[in-house]
């Protein structure tokens, strides 16, 4: 049996996001503990030219919400990118979750040859779905999912490895 483009990503997606909440709620209980301020952490970045937190995360939701709607040819949910809090985006992840959850395998599956058209750098990108779920979307959302993680390690909270990829 074969694996199909629906196993290869929304299920990756949704396990990846559960995960990035618990280490969320880590750090909602390591900042009260230690009495600093949630704020500290969600506009920290690793580098003066790098996005805080908040952006980290809206950015990885972003990528896989976008590829889920485009390898379906359903409509992207549009989301405002204000979230400021721990709950807030814990909020914007069930979301993302919530929307990965209502695209059926029936509607992704045999998108491996879909044409995706991305703007990117004011110039039009494409992509076969295959070629755009392996070679921008995973290592996009990848990117995103690490560094919120390393924001948080770099700033005192006690996660590693098994936190990012979850037990199992």
């Amino acid at each position: 049996m074969s694996m199909t483009i629906y196993q290869a990503s929304i299920p990756v997606f949704i396990r990846m996001l559960e995960n990035l909440s618990l280490i969320l709620d880590k750090a909602v209980v390591h900042a009260e503990a230690k009495k600093i301020d949630p704020a500290v952490f969600i506009e920290a970045r690793l580098a003066p030219d790098m996005y805080p937190l908040n952006r980290q995360i809206q950015i990885a939701t972003d990528v896989v919400k976008a590829c889920a709607a485009r390898l379906a040819g359903i409509e992207i949910p549009s989301y405002e990118d204000t979230e400021t809090t721990f709950p807030e985006l814990q909020t914007r992840i069930a979301k993302t979750i919530a929307f990965l959850q209502s695209v059926s395998a029936e509607q992704i599956n045999g998108s491996e040859t879909r044409t995706v058209t991305l703007k990117l750098h004011d110039k039009a990108t494409e992509f076969l779905g295959q070629n755009y779920l392996f070679n921008f979307v995973f290592p996009n959302f990848y990117f995103h999912m690490t560094v919120a993680y390393t924001i948080l390690r770099h700033n005192g909270l006690e996660i590693g490895k098994m936190d990012f990829v979850g037990n199992y």
